[in-house]
């Protein structure tokens, strides 16, 4: 059986699998029309296909008439399997370094990587470092790592020929320019150089510029699936809003699908506030479905895969289960026969003490370098009730199992995921494959990671269970609801996304480009307000303003009409912040803001230096532009309302946490600053959630709106991208 055809991108042709074909004497016909993001494939004369840079290795190795290509054995066969795994650190960006040290060392009594001969693992990491260009050159010539520079000369001498032309071919100018992205394979798509930035940019191309692949116009399914165990947050609805940009861009069609496998973390709750949440989110879905819909087709394909012998049930311990998969052994069940498996099966389902032990897995590839490959699990028992469904069941299938059958199943035609996911990308294809469904195209994007943030549900389960937080609508909540309530619109945080488009770099994002794009959003229209703190705020007495107090209308935002108006009085005694009070010298003019200019004759202090009172004159034909200090000020009287402001902090402390940190390690103690302050009496006709500006104070969204004199109006403080928290 020939290779007919060897298609890849162009843009990221899989340099190890082109020079191994060529040391083979393979020479198929070459297609580089391939989208970037598409797998290189082999097509063979038979109609088969092979994808992904290293399982068409692999193949190379096995068919290759060279001697030991692909090992002399098992032992060195599994060596081979392990540097292929380790090979894309080379192409890692800051890891390179860390991958030119681990192979120099370990190639110190080697002549080869793996044996006495040339294999596919010395292609593999010769072609990581030839794909790296001036950055190894660099390295190579300053003899940092001699024994990889020395491996590295003798293969490039022995098998020059063959080397050199694809390099020149594939890489050419590319491959000087100390740039890596040139050579990668779709499996090292995810670490590059961009990886964990920390910056407001997305990094990646604009949407309008970037195409599913294969997609038709007119049809185009995709599925945005949940899973009901908490509220949609800002990483969800970045899939959410991916799924609506390209649903929209082909006139094609999004469903909602709850991915409700699992009774212990799920319920109605979380499934009415996920649909209240994509309803915010301006997401119109064709229908809502259930992958718990699916039982009962998903138990008759489980209960096929076993009769066929590609699944059975195990009941190695969970710990142990988990170790043996690390290390590539096969479980003590196995091999067993069919019909014991459809016998345990049988007391999974009836949820018998013996079946509690048990669950069923995938039977793949215990020895693939790909993990997930290693015998999946497919399904698990359960007692607990299921949230729709009751306790009709007590197997459940796992979200890997069921995920590829209700996609083919519902007719998605692009399955939008994060690149967190990308190993397991060939297990999804797998079990498409094992089940005989049609293949659905994976479309990757990068997950949203925000700075001092916690997304895992679990995670954020904790802090409402533990009382850390109000609800999944806190406001310090990174969950859909918990940013509306702060005051982001969701027009910014559609612009936000957009903006970064659909990029596969792993960048941690910055906050301030999100509040920075909302305070556009917000600013020319929100109606202004003024508030004086409560805590020893101090009345400037005006002894030539008005005896009487008088009311002028004037606009609640001086470029925006449709705002409206709002009443100002003005009194002759009114009150201003200590802090401007504080600041003020006698003989000083100050401008009043919304009436004119003032001279303040007297600065009243206490024995302790702190300013009480002052006094001073209107001057209201001076100029404004000739004061430093303008004054927001409010007339005392009784109709001031009372307000509390609320301002909020991260709820952790630390920018990123690394693997294995544990979050309550880096708990921020203080995320919530309260402030007692008056406000103008137009503040009583504030409806909750709206938006307005405190003069000089900064925005604010109206949480609780004026009930009765006695109970504060609450405002929270929105950011703006520039201020810093002022809690201590």
């Amino acid at each position: 059986m020939d290779i007919k055809t060897f298609s890849f991108s162009a843009a990221t042709p899989p340099l190890a699998v082109i020079a191994a074909a060529k040391l083979a004497g393979f020479s198929p016909s070459i297609d580089t029309s391939l989208p970037s993001d598409s797998a290189p494939t082999f097509l063979f004369s038979n109609g088969s296909k092979l994808r992904g840079a290293f399982v068409l290795l692999r193949y190379i190795g096995r068919t290759s008439t060279l001697p030991n290509f692909y090992g002399q054995n098992a032992l060195e066969t599994s060596q081979i399997d392990e540097l292929l795994e380790y090979a894309p650190v080379l192409s890692s960006g800051p890891a390179f370094e860390n991958g030119c040290k681990y192979i120099d060392e370990y190639l110190e009594k080697r002549t080869f990587l793996v044996g006495y001969s040339l294999s596919i693992a010395d292609v593999a990491i010769w072609a990581g470092l030839a794909g790296a260009g001036k950055r190894w050159e660099s390295l190579r010539k300053s003899k940092k790592y001699q024994n990889l520079a020395r491996w590295y000369n003798s293969i490039v001498t022995e098998h020059g020929a063959a080397l050199n032309e694809v390099a020149t071919t594939y890489i050419g100018k590319k491959g000087g320019s100390g740039e890596p992205s040139a050579t990668k394979s779709k499996d090292q798509t995810v670490g590059t150089d961009k990886a964990n930035n920390v910056n407001g940019e997305g990094g990646g191309k604009p949407l309008q510029e970037i195409d599913l692949p294969d997609a038709e116009v007119g049809k185009v399914r995709l599925r945005f699936a949940p899973e009901p165990s908490g509220y949609l947050h800002i990483g969800h609805s970045k899939a959410a809003l991916l799924n609506k940009y390209f649903a929209e861009r082909y006139q094609g069609e999004v469903i909602i699908r709850f991915d409700d496998t699992n009774p212990a973390k799920e319920s109605n709750e979380f499934v009415d506030n996920l649909v209240k949440d994509i309803d915010t989110l301006g997401i119109k879905y064709e229908t809502i479905t259930y992958t718990s819909d699916y039982f009962p087709e998903l138990m008759e394909l489980a209960e096929k895969l076993i009769s066929q012998g590609k699944a059975y049930v195990d009941d190695t311990p969970r710990e142990q289960m988990q170790k043996e998969r690390m290390d590539g052994i096969d479980s003590k069940c196995r091999n067993q026969s069919v019909e014991e498996n459809l016998k345990l099966w049988k007391e999974m389902i009836t949820g018998s003490e013996r079946g509690l032990q048990c669950c069923v897995r995938g039977k793949l590839d215990m020895q693939d370098p790909n993990k997930s490959l290693r015998d999946p699990v497919y399904y698990r028992c359960n007692p607990m009730p299921h949230h729709r469904i009751g306790s009709k069941y007590k197997v459940y299938p796992t979200y890997d199992f069921a995920c590829p059958y209700v996609d083919s199943r519902e007719g998605i035609t692009h399955a939008l995921r994060s690149s967190e996911y990308h190993d397991r990308n060939a297990q999804y294809y797998r079990i498409q494959d094992d089940m005989g469904v049609r293949r659905v195209l994976i479309y990757e994007f990068s997950r949203l990671n925000m700075v001092y943030t916690l997304l895992s549900k679990r995670k954020l389960l904790w802090f409402v269970q533990n009382g850390k937080v109000e609800s999944w609508d806190d406001p310090r909540f990174p969950t859909v609801q918990g940013i509306v309530r702060r005051g982001l619109k969701i027009e910014a945080l559609i612009q936000f996304i957009v903006e970064q488009g659909a990029s596969k770099n792993l960048n941690l994002m910055e906050w301030d480009k999100l509040w920075t794009i909302n305070k556009k959003i917000i600013d020319p229209v929100c109606p202004r307000h003024t508030a004086v703190i409560a805590d020893r705020r101090v009345l400037l007495t005006l002894t030539d303003g008005p005896e009487k107090s008088f009311v002028r209308i004037i606009p609640r935002h001086k470029k925006y009409e449709a705002a409206g108006n709002k009443a100002t009085t003005y009194t002759k005694r009114i009150w201003i912040d200590y802090t401007d009070a504080e600041s003020i010298s006698a003989g000083e003019e100050v401008t009043l803001m919304d009436w004119g200019n003032a001279i303040v004759k007297e600065v009243e202090r206490d024995q302790n230096g702190n300013v009480t009172g002052l006094s001073g004159v209107l001057h209201l034909e001076g100029s404004v532009k000739t004061t430093k200090l303008k004054l927001t000020w409010l007339p005392e009287l009784d109709e001031l309302v009372s307000l509390t402001l609320m301002e909020f902090d991260y709820l952790i402390t630390k920018k990123k946490l690394e693997d294995g940190e544990d979050f309550i390690d880096v708990l921020n103690p203080c995320t919530k600053k309260e402030t007692l302050a008056y406000g103008d009496a137009n503040m009583r006709n504030l409806q909750r959630g709206e938006v307005l500006q405190l003069e000089r104070k900064g925005y604010f969204r109206c949480d609780v709106p004026f009930v009765r004199p006695s109970k504060p109006i609450v405002l929270f403080a929105i950011p703006d991208g520039r201020q810093q928290t002022s809690l201590k």
